[in-house]
């Protein structure tokens, strides 16, 4: 799937001596084309959370519009728009996330489960294996630690076999033997199609990606490899 966003900016409202509005993402043209993985990284505060964001039909741009495969993701209802993201995208959020009324194995099957379709669990069950967390299947969020639930994460991001993954720092509670599991899962979910953007300040993460860009103060920029 392809995902494309057209001159989108996203401005907040914040009282200062020189303006009363702050641009988070200044106006930005960017493409995530299947079978690529392109990172995004850049100090805390420049942006890239936000851009993430609007590519994820999340939040709203101030101009602009973000479109998967050509389907305007702003011209749709919110239920329309929920139902999409579900079907087509996998989001790994930067914070931690799971519903505590559901065990592990519950949680990474979610989104198969939202709208009433039948969740195959061995893809479940796989990927949790996958994460080094399959002895956790019946645990329950409140149980486990934070790179755990950061996991937990990934694998319910990944259990629809997506075409479009947007992750946010997904490695940020790891330790380095599953940030590099982390690290080839989306490799591998590029390669067999996916479009992957993957935010962050992993220095390792530049050898997955085939291309890295850098926001700064709102502004994106392709860098060099």
């Amino acid at each position: 799937m392809n995902l494309q966003a057209e001159g989108v900016s996203r401005q907040f409202f914040r009282t200062t001596k020189l303006s009363n509005v702050f641009y988070a993402v200044k106006e930005t043209d960017f493409a995530l084309e299947p079978g690529r993985l392109l990172e995004i990284t850049g100090r805390s505060g420049s942006g890239k959370s936000t851009l993430l964001n609007l590519l994820a039909g999340l939040l709203e741009p101030t101009t602009g519009k973000v479109l998967l495969d050509g389907t305007d993701l702003y011209q749709l209802s919110d239920g329309e728009r929920s139902r999409l993201r579900n079907q087509s995208m996998g989001i790994i959020p930067q914070g931690q996330t799971g519903l505590h009324s559901l065990t592990v194995l519950e949680n990474v099957k979610l989104p198969w489960l939202l709208y009433g379709e039948g969740a195959p669990e061995d893809r479940a069950l796989e990927l949790l294996e996958r994460v080094g967390i399959l002895d956790l299947k019946n645990a329950y969020p409140n149980e486990l630690s934070g790179g755990e639930m950061r996991r937990l994460a990934i694998a319910r991001a990944l259990v629809r076999n997506p075409g479009v993954i947007l992750a946010d720092e997904p490695t940020g509670d790891l330790d380095d033997e599953n940030t590099k599991a982390v690290l080839s899962l989306l490799r591998q979910a590029a390669d067999n199609g996916a479009a992957v953007l993957l935010v962050t300040h992993e220095r390792e993460a530049a050898s997955y990606a085939d291309r890295i860009y850098r926001m700064n103060d709102g502004i994106l920029t392709e860098v060099s490899k």
